[in-house]
């Protein structure tokens, strides 16, 4: 089920047409909660894909894998002495101070 131009042409012709002194048929009021209908499912199905994709990751997580610890204690190339950042010119490193955003 994907969203085409032809669905979102219908949809729009059936909604200006409701809104005509004709209006619509009940053919045409069952046609366009059909549309509608696929269209709506259509878009959660996106949503849903969206949201399998998505890999949440801990903050905490980035922040110590990011930088790790060299053996002589160092911490790699990049890294904040505090951890709050790479400071790398970002807007997020960027931020206010106090402000951790990554």
């Amino acid at each position: 089920m994907s969203i085409t131009k032809e669905l979102i042409d219908r949809i729009n012709y059936l909604s200006r047409k409701s809104r005509t002194p004709e209006g619509l048929t009940e053919e045409e009021k069952a046609e366009q909660a059909r549309v509608r209908r696929e269209y709506v499912d259509a878009i959660k199905a996106r949503v849903k894909d969206t949201l399998d994709r998505v890999e949440i990751v801990d903050a905490d997580q980035i922040a110590s894998t990011a930088a790790p610890q060299k053996a002589d204690g160092q911490r790699g190339a990049g890294a904040s002495v505090t951890g709050q950042g790479h400071r790398c010119g970002c807007p997020t490193c960027n931020a206010k101070s106090g402000e951790r955003l990554h």
